[in-house]
């Protein structure tokens, strides 16, 4: 039997890994992290984290396929820009990466899907570093 053209379903990322709640998720354990970091929480000069946490999870939404309310709301992402003002050296890097595992694990997702999820997150946090060591 021949599968017409177009008839098969292909799911994004997004949705293969549960969609707005895993992105929620991971971005709210995230910020329990950085919350509690002296040497990220000063990047962040919002008393609340709440609107931090919001835009990473939207980011993060659109990034692997799902609504595109960030660029809707912010325009394009620009993230070397938008961390320009704040020096992003390789403590901050790894501080940032140290958090950021914790919040992926808490998600526990497939190996693949975390392989694949970590691996980007480890790039762009490589690309954010604007200070030499």
């Amino acid at each position: 039997m021949e599968i017409p053209r177009g008839s098969l379903q292909s799911t994004t990322f997004y949705e293969q890994v549960g969609g707005e709640e895993t992105f929620r998720k991971l971005a709210k354990r995230f910020y329990e992290g950085v919350a509690e970091d002296p040497l990220l929480r000063p990047m962040y000069p919002e008393e609340d984290l709440g609107p931090a946490e919001e835009r990473l999870a939207l980011f993060l939404m659109q990034y692997w396929g799902g609504p595109r309310t960030y660029s809707d709301r912010r325009g394009h992402p620009r993230l070397r820009m938008r961390h320009a003002p704040f020096t992003v050296d390789r403590a901050a890097h790894d501080a940032w990466l140290r958090h950021m595992r914790d919040a992926v694990d808490s998600l526990e997702l497939s190996a693949e899907h975390e392989k694949q999820l970590w691996r980007y997150l480890q790039y762009a946090a490589a690309t954010m570093i604007n200070t030499p060591d």
